[in-house]
């Protein structure tokens, strides 16, 4: 699948925490940093994730916060 976002960032599946109606999905990147999304629960069932699952995640965000 091609997609415009370039945004793009290669992982591994290192956590997935469950809730009623969502899940937090944290991935694991090649360089060791760690990202969360949250999904719908039936979302990771059709995507078929798990624990070391290799993934991308995509982001595409027109406003970014970042505070030091």
């Amino acid at each position: 699948m091609k997609l415009s976002a370039r945004n793009q960032f290669v992982g591994k599946v290192i956590e997935i925490s469950e809730g009623a109606v969502n899940s937090v999905v944290k991935v694991e990147l090649e360089g060791g940093e760690v990202i969360s999304s949250t999904i719908t629960c039936e979302a990771v069932k059709e995507l078929g994730l798990t624990i070391d699952k290799d993934v991308t995640a995509i982001v595409k965000a027109t406003e970014v916060m970042v505070m030091a």
